[in-house]
């Protein structure tokens, strides 16, 4: 995790360059900013840029300093990052801002572990040491697709009730209290939904693993709007969410394509290519094309580059105008 920390006093200098030792040691990446004393970086400026940079925001100081600096800055639960605030004695460390998603809570026991502190963690389900269930899915990496969802899951087990999770891949380990795993056949309804495809209860928390790769073949000079509409198509025909999909993979000799670089950068999914002889040495069955052989020197780029490195196929081959489309699934280990 990457911790911008501010502090006022020469006392919680001294308090935040003892945490930053401790945390850079143990693979944290940490800078501290004064903010007391004539060279002293200024508060809003700090805050703005660290906020911008993600992370975690640590303030050695009074508490309303840290509320007022961030409040012009507050977008929504599922964006903003991290922020604690630490008293200059090291007496007390406070979650205030995304004590789940953003890893605050952790990170408030961490430091306070560090200087003797004590965590103050205020959230529901860990005052009560219950099930946080987007705790869980921020730690093994799946996408919340309906975060407003959340709150409904914690009021039920704040409440005493049991939860139903649904997985298309299994979790192991014991469920925790309070959780029960859905075996078999996926029912009608499930508080907690986890995998790619669309879940039958709209009102299911969706929790998406990103386990997919798009294998994509595309001719010469195609456009980013084409492979938007092929994609939009295939999507929907398979019912898998694009949250799923974690890099586009193809043949080298569309590493340069505008048009594709163009749609991987507006997803924000990285473009992994491969040579025709890396495509034809990837053992399995695929769905084999002679003018794709004979055009590019292999018999099937998508299906191949989907699932190069272990993947299975997940979706076969798909063609549409000028792009052919394949999902390839390399299975997450989820554990409680």
């Amino acid at each position: 995790m990457t911790i911008f920390c501010i502090c006022f006093t020469k006392r919680g200098q001294a308090l935040g360059e003892r945490i930053a030792a401790a945390c850079t040691k143990s693979g944290d990446a940490f800078s501290l900013a004064i903010g007391w004393g004539p060279q002293k970086t200024p508060l809003a400026a700090f805050t703005k840029q660290a906020w911008k940079k993600g992370g975690a925001l640590l303030f050695i100081g009074a508490a309303g300093i840290a509320v007022r600096a961030i409040a012009p800055l507050l977008e929504s639960k599922a964006e903003d990052p991290a922020v604690l605030v630490l008293d200059e004695n090291g007496k007390y460390c406070v979650p205030i801002l995304s004590g789940h998603l953003g890893g605050a809570n952790a990170l408030a026991r961490k430091v306070a572990a560090i200087c003797g502190a004590v965590p103050v963690v205020t959230t529901a389900t860990d005052g009560r040491g219950l099930f946080a269930v987007d705790t869980w899915a921020k730690r093994e990496g799946l996408r919340i697709q309906n975060l407003e969802k959340a709150k409904a899951v914690s009021a039920k087990l704040l409440s005493g009730q049991e939860i139903s999770i649904q997985s298309e891949f299994p979790i192991s380990g014991a469920a925790p209290a309070g959780v029960r795993v859905l075996e078999g056949p996926a029912p009608e309804k499930a508080d907690v939904f986890v995998g790619v495809h669309t879940p039958k209860d709209p009102q299911a928390l969706h929790l998406v693993p990103r386990c997919l790769t798009l294998g994509a073949g595309c001719r010469k000079g195609t456009a980013a709007e084409t492979l938007e509409r092929a994609l939009g198509a295939f999507l929907s025909r398979v019912s898998v969410a694009e949250a799923a999909i974690s890099a586009v993979r193809s043949l080298d000799l569309k590493k340069d394509e505008p048009g594709l670089l163009a749609f991987c950068a507006a997803h924000g999914w990285p473009l992994e290519t491969f040579s025709a002889a890396e495509l034809r040495a990837q053992a399995g069955t695929f769905t084999k094309s002679a003018f794709v052989a004979r055009t590019v020197g292999v018999d099937n780029v998508c299906e191949r580059a989907a699932v190069l490195g272990g993947g299975d196929v997940f979706v076969s081959k798909t063609v549409f105008p000028s792009v052919t489309l394949a999902l390839g699934v390399f299975p997450p280990a989820l554990h409680f």
